[in-house]
């Protein structure tokens, strides 16, 4: 019995090391750290930042007031996205291609203005940033 006491301590604490290891990247057996990143090359992937989920030209973002009513007429909460699109325009004022992530609405503004420029220049965005 004592023997198998000692046999589940030793297993428990040999899953807290691999958890603490698998997590962290740290093993405290040999105290040396491990640095994952350092074998591999750096990629747009490591410097890449989360943006919300605002349109660029237009600036509309999720609707969070909206909610289900069903059958039972029980009201819920849900989140309305905007449906965002990244789309490449050439703009002749920079002479290169900007890439922009824009709402369906802001696509159909860019067309109906005629240019990326034009549309830019109406809602005070500046193209050099993209």
């Amino acid at each position: 019995m004592m023997a198998m006491k000692r046999l589940l301590a030793l297993f428990l604490a040999a899953m807290t090391l691999a958890m603490v290891q698998g997590f962290t990247g740290y093993t405290p057996v040999f105290g040396v750290q491990v640095n994952r990143s350092s074998s591999r090359s750096s990629t747009s992937r490591d410097t890449m930042t989360m943006r919300a989920r605002v349109c660029d030209l237009l600036g509309k973002t999720p609707n969070r007031q909206a909610r289900v009513v069903t059958f039972s007429h029980r009201r819920i909460k849900k989140v309305q996205e905007v449906n965002l699109q990244w789309k490449r325009f050439f703009s002749e004022d920079l002479n290169r291609n900007v890439k922009l992530r824009l709402s369906t609405k802001g696509i159909k503004t860019v067309n109906k203005l005629g240019s990326i420029d034009a549309a830019a220049k109406k809602f005070e965005l500046d193209l050099a940033k993209f």
